[in-house]
């Protein structure tokens, strides 16, 4: 949907099925038409609280990753991630699982039994041109959480608060999940240098003026050395910051890749289908995803909104 000029930078989610045929229903925020990136973040899927007696939870067959890193954030709910390096993980609330794809991973991810409601987001990073056929890799960070007058804040990537996660990016960025108490107006110094965006989560918050309710994301462009959050409700208001650098490099998004170039993503699908670029997921009980065809008119490049 477009950005409502009427409301500041707001954007609004849609629905979306998310992995296969046994698809969960997730709400996109990034990328849009008015706006494909904020920083490097350039996608935004927010979820939940999903009951799983009722949705069936998550269950996305092993698929392929290439010139990103995927950050898996929960409120509720556990899910398991299983990957071609040969990793597995639990991906539990507040605890971070960063996988970088650069030149090829192929992972998949699925709620646990013992899940009763799943409830989080999934975001993705593009990595600069320089380092988007990086070894594929995996993180695990569980951050502490800083209390501020009105806020609990949990920094997963970059620096707030003064706290700093220990994950490393390949641009600079921030990655914050911020509890504000009932009523609370929280001011946050921020990097001026950075753009932001704001995912409200649960409550009504005010960004910067700006007012916001549950599933928008609001947008706040570089030159701010504060930001402040007012809790317009009288119960706790939670929400996701995301924070970094303009990246000026234009990009192809498509399925699960990033590119350049139509060219690359048409050799990543390739290789999905017909190599071994992605190595094999051991452990998940079930096919693959197939990739889909690619559409029949040319991908095009995108960047930021200048």
């Amino acid at each position: 949907m477009a950005e409502r000029t009427t409301r500041g930078h707001v954007l609004t989610a849609r629905d979306v099925p998310l992995g296969g045929p046994r698809a969960m229903t997730v709400r996109r925020t990034l990328p849009q038409r008015a706006r494909t990136l904020i920083g490097a973040w350039c996608f935004a899927d927010h979820y939940g609280p999903d009951v799983v007696a009722d949705t069936g939870g998550m269950d996305v067959a092993p698929h392929p990753h290439t010139g990103l890193q995927t950050v898996s954030w929960l409120f509720a709910g556990e899910i398991e991630h299983r990957d071609s390096l040969g990793n597995h993980a639990l991906v539990r609330p507040g605890e971070l699982n960063l996988m970088t794809g650069g030149h090829g991973i192929s992972h998949s991810e699925v709620s646990t039994a013992g899940t009763t409601v799943l409830h989080g987001v999934q975001l993705w990073v593009a990595l600069p041109g320089e380092h988007r056929h990086t070894p594929a890799d995996f993180r695990h960070h569980a951050p502490d959480t800083v209390r501020v007058a009105g806020a609990e804040i949990r920094v997963f990537l970059g620096s707030l608060a003064g706290d700093t996660s220990p994950v490393t990016t390949f641009t600079p960025l921030l990655g914050a999940e911020l509890l504000l108490a009932p009523r609370a107006v929280v001011t946050l110094d921020i990097a001026p240098d950075f753009e932001h965006g704001l995912l409200v989560d649960q409550g009504e918050v005010r960004m910067s003026g700006t007012p916001l309710r549950p599933t928008e994301l609001g947008y706040l462009g570089t030159g701010h050395g504060t930001l402040t959050l007012t809790n317009e409700t009288d119960a706790p208001a939670r929400a996701v910051l995301l924070g970094g650098t303009p990246f000026e490099e234009r990009i192809v998004m498509w399925w699960n890749f990033i590119g350049r170039t139509q060219a690359d993503i048409a050799r990543a699908r390739d290789d999905w289908t017909t190599g071994d670029r992605f190595g094999v997921v051991k452990g998940y009980d079930g096919d693959p995803l197939p990739a889909p065809e690619l559409p029949n008119v040319p991908l095009k490049p995108r960047g930021r909104v200048r």
